[in-house]
Formats: structure tokens, C-alpha cells, sequence
């Protein structure tokens, strides 16, 4: 193998000497070998995710990864990788001029809202959200009309638009904590249905919910997880809120992404099965490898739109889909929301 290093990489080329790509081979296996990542696949990736990090240098740029994305990105790139909560506040605290946001458009416009002046890019422009594409602002404003007296309680999983319509916004892991500070009895929670059955069956206020699914969360049913139960019954069953309520009802834990990590990290359990995206699984697997997981996920085709290639391009050239713009009037109005929920905390 001569210095140009040829079979490593997708292309044939790199500039990159044998013995770096070699070590970033190295460091990428021993991490996605538990997931079953051989080095041969690693070293395919390794020019691939020396350039990003070396660029992200250059261009004091930082990287922030939702938990569902693919293993090469969450441990080949990212700076930061968490739930939407975890990620709204680094978007905000980071010194970084330029943010890359390796999720889906809501959470790019999040972080651009919470940090004007810092440039922000999606890799995938076309990563959208079935929930966030399940409600626009013209319907906010005509359930407001219909709902004078209640607050508007909006997921982080809605567009801008939406979110500069709403009284304050919550994540999965603070939805209910934020309902009952609210001094309103009466409580319009967006967009997601099944969250919001799930928030009901908690709170005395009444929650008036929109028809919004995740489509990935709703295809659990009770009779899989009752199967898997019978299959596994030492198995601690961790539920996503975006699942069905009879899903919900089934789970030793019910939360979100971040609440399962929790879970996982504090039990005295060594088996698991989470009923989410199989990011999570995947990262929880290379984090606790003395843990068992069982295969129970669904793959979100949004969140899986990412590839380090189109990082890569929004590093050194980034299109103009890629670039992350809110007009300042709908920005103020959401941004308002969502710090309102920062005060709230987690």
C-alpha cells in the first residue's frame, strides 16, 4: 500500500498517509466494534472523517449529533450528541462561529433561533419531520381562537413557524413539568397526539391535543411489546412518550431519549429493549457493551438523511439549502418560546 493510501478510501484518493488513516481506523473500530464494524469498514470511513474533523477546526465549526443519527457520525464527528433538550442548550452555550447539525430541519432552526449570529447548517435540507409537517401556524392560530383561555404548549418537534404561535415550547423530558407550572387549566399541546394522551393520563389540567404522529413511534403496537415479554421477561422495556398510550401503559420506563439513557446508565439490569429509534439502541450499545439490547427498534428514514459526505459538503462548500435561514420576525416570536422553556429547565 503506497502513501497515498488508496484502499481506504470510497474514491481511491486521499491525502492522507497510511499511518494517520490507519489510526483513524483504529479509534473508529474501537468504538463500532460493538456493534459488529470490522476494521476493513472502518478504514473506508476513516478519510472521510479525518477531513470533517480537521475542517471543523479550521473553520471553528462544532458538531452536534441527535441520538438517532448512524454510529460514524455520532462517533466518528460529533462534538455533542444528545436528546433535543441537551442539544437546544449546547446550540445556545457554544463558542463556535458555525454549528453543524446532524438531525432534522426543526433542530436546525432551533439552534439558528437560540444563536442568531452564529451559521448554522443542516447537511440533509430535506430531513423533515412527520410531526412537524402534521401542523402549520394558520392552524395554531385557529385553535387559539377556538381556546382563548388556554396555553399553547408546542413540542420542540414543530417548524418555526409554529413555534412563534406558541406560549412556550417542551421537549419529551420537561413536557410535563413546564404543563403543571403553567398557571392555564386548560392546556392546547402540539402536535403530537399520542404525547399528548400520555401527558393527560398525568396532569388534572385539560389537555386538548392535535392529530400529529411520529412515524416511526407509531407503528409499536401492545402485541409486539407482549410478545417480546413473553421472549424476554427479564428485559426492562423502555417506551418513547410519541408511542400509543396502551404502548406507553406496557413499559417498566416511559420518557424520552435522554430519560432512557438515564435508565440504562442507574439499572441494576443488564437487558434491555427500547422501544424508540434504533439510534439510540445502536449508541447505547457501544456506551454500556456489557449490556444487552434487544433489537425492537424502528429506523426514522428522516434522521437517517445525513451522511458524512454531506457533512462534509456543508463544511467546504455548503449549498444554499443547507444554510439554515429564519426571518427575524417569526425568529423573535419562537425564539421567546423557546427560552421560556430553557428557564423551565429540563
Amino acid at each position: 500500500m503506497g502513501v497515498n493510501g488508496g484502499a481506504y478510501a470510497p474514491n481511491g484518493q486521499t491525502k492522507y498517509p497510511d499511518g494517520e488513516l490507519e489510526g483513524e481506523a483504529k479509534r473508529l473500530h474501537s468504538k463500532l466494534s460493538n456493534l459488529g464494524w470490522n476494521v476493513e469498514t472502518c478504514r473506508l470511513y476513516a478519510p472521510l472523517t479525518l477531513e470533517i474533523n480537521e475542517l471543523k477546526k479550521k473553520h471553528s465549526a462544532v458538531i452536534l449529533a441527535h441520538n438517532y443519527q448512524s454510529p460514524e457520525i455520532i462517533f466518528g464527528i460529533a462534538d455533542f450528541v444528545g436528546d433535543s433538550y441537551m442539544l437546544s442548550k449546547q446550540a445556545q452555550s457554544t463558542p463556535a462561529k458555525k454549528i453543524i447539525f446532524c438531525g432534522v430541519r426543526f433542530m436546525a432552526e432551533t439552534a439558528k433561533m437560540l444563536s442568531p449570529e452564529k451559521e448554522v447548517l443542516l447537511p440533509a435540507p430535506d430531513a423533515g419531520c412527520s410531526l412537524a409537517e402534521s401542523i402549520t401556524a394558520k392552524d395554531v392560530s385557529e385553535l387559539r381562537k377556538k381556546h382563548p383561555d388556554a396555553a399553547v404548549v408546542t413540542y420542540i418537534n414543530t417548524y418555526a413557524d409554529v413555534k412563534a404561535e406558541s406560549d412556550v415550547i417542551v421537549t419529551s423530558s420537561n413536557a410535563l413539568k413546564i404543563i403543571e407550572a403553567l398557571p392555564q387549566k386548560k392546556i392546547i399541546f402540539l402536535p403530537d397526539k399520542y404525547m399528548g394522551q400520555n401527558l393527560a393520563k398525568q396532569t388534572k389540567k385539560q389537555i386538548i391535543t392535535w392529530d400529529g404522529l411520529c412515524v416511526v413511534h407509531e407503528e409499536f403496537s401492545p402485541r409486539k411489546l407482549e410478545a417480546y415479554r413473553k421472549f424476554y421477561p427479564d428485559a426492562k422495556i423502555l417506551v418513547h412518550t410519541e408511542c400509543s398510550p396502551a404502548v406507553v401503559q406496557l413499559a417498566d420506563m416511559s420518557g424520552g431519549t435522554g430519560d432512557m439513557q438515564r435508565f440504562v446508565a442507574n439499572s441494576k439490569s443488564d437487558e434491555f429493549m427500547l422501544v424508540t429509534e434504533c439510534g439510540l439502541s445502536d449508541k447505547l450499545k457501544v456506551e454500556f457493551p456489557e449490556k444487552k439490547f434487544i433489537p425492537s427498534c424502528g429506523l426514522c428514514p428522516h434522521m437517517k438523511r445525513n451522511d458524512l459526505r454531506k457533512v462534509l459538503k456543508a463544511l467546504k462548500d455548503p449549498s444554499g439549502d443547507q444554510i439554515i435561514n429564519i426571518p427575524d420576525a417569526i425568529r423573535k416570536k419562537a425564539n421567546a418560546a423557546l427560552l421560556r422553556m430553557l428557564q423551565y429547565g429540563g
